[in-house]
């Protein structure tokens, strides 16, 4: 299966060790994985992809705000519709909850079907997420 993974880090950077290690359990599965930076990169390869994992980091650990880069990359992908995604946040404060909420609204705006949504604790979480996508 053809996945591509967005990152969405609070601020500009390069992906963090937790998104490489999400990637990595899903390729262990014998998956074709793509690691999209959100800031880096638009969403018009997307619609080329199977599946979807976005992973988001709260902008503060006060709020439940996404980076609002994610819903331009994910706007820019012609037609996601009906696109199975994961989301995933990466789990850092009071309102992780809010965060995955918020960022489920988005990905569901772009008619992206959500059938996993969790939060990512560290690397070693990450990998062993990854190596269920489609077990």
């Amino acid at each position: 299966m053809r996945i591509a993974v967005v990152s969405a880090p609070a601020v500009r950077k390069e992906p963090p060790d937790y998104i490489v290690s999400l990637a990595n359990g899903m390729s262990k599965m014998g998956h074709h994985v793509d690691i999209i930076n959100a800031w880096t990169e638009d969403g018009m390869r997307l619609p080329g992809y199977e599946y979807i994992a976005v992973i988001a980091e709260p902008l503060s650990s006060l709020t439940g705000k996404i980076p609002v880069i994610l819903q331009k990359v994910l706007g820019a992908g012609s037609t996601l519709v009906g696109k199975k995604s994961a989301a995933f946040i990466k789990k850092t404060g009071l309102f992780s909850n809010k965060a995955l909420s918020n960022l489920m609204k988005v990905m569901e705006n772009e008619g992206m079907k959500i059938n996993w949504s969790d939060f990512l604790f560290n690397a070693p979480h990450a990998e062993a997420m990854g190596k269920r996508i489609g077990a």
